[in-house]
């Protein structure tokens, strides 16, 4: 299946333009999520059905959001090898 960039970007989760849904099974529950979305200024809509399984897999994304990853800096070619030598990495080590 080819991928078609249509132009369009999806906006970020719990924005005004993609807020976040959720469905829960009491009011009392829905007032326990609506605090949580408030106390983030996050956007969102919340229904109550009591017949169906609670949904909160989008506030479950917004609370988990990935940290970014940082990388260990890299010895250059020309840097003091970190063995202790003296030398420059690519003359001792890099070799």
């Amino acid at each position: 299946m080819e991928k078609i960039f249509n132009g369009k970007k999806t906006a970020k989760l719990g924005t005004e333009k993609n807020p976040a849904v959720v469905h829960v099974k009491t009011k009392k529950r829905m007032k326990e999520v609506a605090k949580i979305f408030e106390e983030n200024n996050w956007k969102y809509q919340i229904e109550v059905i009591s017949d169906e399984p609670e949904d909160i897999a989008d506030l479950e994304i917004l609370l988990n959001w990935p940290k970014p990853k940082h990388t260990e800096k890299k010895v250059g070619r020309n840097d003091p090898c970190p063995c202790g030598s003296g030398k420059k990495y690519k003359k001792c080590c890099g070799k």
